[in-house]
């Protein structure tokens, strides 16, 4: 199982996480275009290009047509060690501080997890090292 800049809807985010309070008062008056803002402040610090900003612009979007059809699950982070395949998590070296740290809890519950850090790379790990994420997948695969 690869990983990438790992999150679970479950995880005990601490409540005055700048991001989402700024999230939550965006999303409130249905402020796409300052969510999309606020996304590349976040999730692109290796660069806002062309393609980060498509894809961030596209999550904002996602959000509100998302709607009524997320439900919460059963928990997920408290139930993590019950996975027994081989996994890995990167990070990007440059990602956001919350996820970073949730990414790194998420490694330690997982069983012989490894965790690695993506230099020079944000949350957009598709975007930034496309090549390592593919030989990892091939390994894990192989």
């Amino acid at each position: 199982m690869l990983l990438l800049a790992a999150g679970v809807p479950d995880y005990p985010w601490p409540p005055d996480d700048p991001y989402f309070r700024q999230f939550d008062q965006l999303y409130s008056a249905g402020d796409r275009d300052g969510l999309a803002d606020l996304g590349l402040r976040t999730w692109a610090a290796a660069g806002a290009d062309q393609a980060a900003q498509a894809q961030v612009r596209e999550a904002a979007e996602a959000f509100f047509r998302l709607g009524d059809h997320e439900r919460p699950d059963p928990p997920a982070y408290s139930r993590l060690a019950q996975i027994q395949v081989p996994a890995v998590v990167i990070v990007g070296d440059q990602e956001y501080p919350m996820v970073a740290r949730c990414a790194a809890d998420i490694a330690a519950r997982l069983t012989g997890c490894q965790q690695i850090a993506a230099p020079g790379a944000d949350h957009l790990l598709p975007l930034r090292v496309p090549t390592m994420i593919a030989e990892l997948a091939g390994n894990l695969a192989g």
